[in-house]
Order: structure tokens, then sequence, then C-alpha cells
């Protein structure tokens, strides 16, 4: 009877979903189907302004009855009218059809509330009883769970350590751009730009320089979070690097506002630092694949034993 229930309880949320799927899908159609409406429902209502004028005496309804011709532009104008209540009633009937389908979708979705709760509060009720009785399947059980547990733990940072880096790699990418903008006001100011020229290149300069101090920040986070897991050669050169590289950025290019090669050799470290991160950003997000990889083989052994016959 437990396992019957089980079972019963994994098809219920199987079929969650489903539905959640199917749901989602029929909420995406729903904007465009509006729309169409709204569209076919103004066009079906001038078609029809259109047939109504001629045929109430309008000055234009006068003037074609003058020359011959109000029996053949009515003719016209009540196709046209008729042909614009086709589409729009079709329209109508797809967006009719398509909520319908949403609202049964969610009636059965609101039935089965709730059934991935007590699908697991099942599961974990089974597990421990077969954990209390000890045995080969007890002990794997045992084995995966805690290896679910080390998994978990592990794509918690990692994710955190991507979140870092992104910030840091995004904060890089600023730094370019003020670095680039000063760069061309710079060239300008070279060429006899004059005072607003010369104002524009400090602006951005100042800008890049908030930025850098933003960055020193996010690149000691970086390195901490990498630490958690176990990145960190790499890294660490790159960040000595670029303190070094913020040192000159402060006392170097801002005592002599007026060379452009102080500017360029800014940009490319910084390039160099942005690169960097993204070397590290791509191993984490390899690692976190296969984390996610591994946790999910984890947990569908676990409750293949646990749903076995």
């Amino acid at each position: 009877m437990e396992q019957e229930n089980l079972h019963s309880l994994r098809e219920q949320v199987a079929r969650q979903a489903q539905l959640r799927s199917r749901e989602r899908s029929l909420k995406s159609q729903m904007p465009a189907l509006k729309a169409r409406e709204e569209e076919l429902a103004a066009a079906r209502s001038k078609e029809q302004t259109d047939v109504d004028k001629l045929e109430g005496g309008s000055l234009k309804a006068y003037f074609l009855r003058f020359t011959g011709g109000l029996e053949d532009r009515l003719d016209q104008e009540r196709a046209e009218a008729a042909q614009a209540a086709v589409r729009h009633d079709m329209v109508c009937r797809e967006l009719a059809s398509v909520q319908a389908d949403l609202e049964s979708a969610q009636a059965e979705l609101a039935s089965l509330a709730g059934c991935e709760e007590r699908y697991r509060a099942a599961l974990e009720e089974k597990a421990r009883q077969l954990q209390d009785a000890g045995g080969p399947m007890g002990e794997r059980l045992r084995e995966l769970e805690a290896r679910t547990r080390v998994l978990t733990g592990q794509l918690r940072e990692l994710r955190e350590a991507l979140e870092a880096g992104e910030a840091a790699r995004a904060t890089a990418d600023r730094i370019r751009s003020s670095l680039d903008s000063a760069e061309g006001w710079g060239t300008w100011d070279l060429l006899g730009g004059g005072l607003l020229t010369d104002l524009a290149k400090h602006d951005h300069l100042d800008e890049a320089q908030r930025r850098v101090e933003t960055l020193q920040v996010q690149l000691r986070r970086f390195r901490t979070e990498l630490a958690d897991v176990e990145i960190q050669a790499d890294m660490q050169m790159g960040i000595d690097g670029f303190l070094r590289f913020a040192d000159f950025f402060f006392d170097g290019l801002f005592a002599d506002w007026a060379v452009l090669d102080h500017i360029h050799d800014a940009q490319q470290q910084v390039e160099g630092t942005r690169d960097q991160i993204d070397s590290v950003l791509i191993r984490l997000r390899a690692m976190e694949q296969d984390t996610v990889r591994e946790l999910a083989e984890a947990e569908a052994e676990r409750e293949r034993l646990l749903t076995r016959e």
C-alpha cells in the first residue's frame, strides 16, 4: 500500500510538471493573440462604419448615387466588412480556445497543489525506514545523501564565485569604456580641442578611477570566493598584477594628463585583467555544469532506489 501511494504521488508530480509547461506555453501565446484581436476588432469596426455611412445617406453616398456607382461601392464595402468580421471571429475563437485550455490546466494544477511536498515527504520516510533497517540499500542511501550534501554545498560556492566574477568583469568593461572615451577626447585634445575637450577627458578619467577602486574590491572578493572552490594560483597572479596596475593608474596616469601612452597602457592592463577573469569564469561554469550533472545523477539514483518495487 505504501509503495502504491509512492507511485501515485510520483505520477502526480510528473503530471504537475507537464501542466506547468503547458501553462507557460499558453500564457506566452496570450499577449500576441490579444493584440491581434484588438487590431482585427478595430479593422472590423472601421469596415462596418464605412458600410453604415454609405447606407445612411452620407455626402459620399449621395455623390455615388448621383454618379450611379453607389451599389457597386456598397457591394465592395460590404464584402470587405464581411471579410474583416470573419478574420476577427476567427481570432476570437482562437483566443477563447487558448483561454479555456489555460483555465483547464490551472484548475488541474490547483487540484495537484502540494503533491511535490507529499512525494518528497513519502520518499524521506521510506529512506529513513530503509536506513534504520540497515543492509546494502540503507548503506547506499546514506552514501547518496552524504554525496548530495557535498555537491549542494559545492554548487552554492561555485555560484557565489560566478556571481563575484561576473560583477568584476562587468566593472572591467565599464573601466575600458571610460578609458576609450578618455582616449578619444585626449586625441582630440592633442589636435587643439581646447578647455572643454580637456575637461571631458578628465571627467572620463575620474570615472575610470572610481571604477578601478570598485574593481579592486570586487577582485579581492572574487579571490576569496575562488579559495572556496580551489581555484587560486591563476587568479592570485592576476589580482596582484591588477593591484600594481592600480598603483600605476593613480600615480602615473593622473600625474601626466596629456600623455596618451598612459591611457593605452591602462587599456591593455584592463583588457588583460578582463581576459583572465573570463578564463576563470569559463572554468567555473564547466565545474558548475559537472556539479549539476553529478547532483542530478545522485538524486535520480536515490529516487530509483526508493521507488523500486
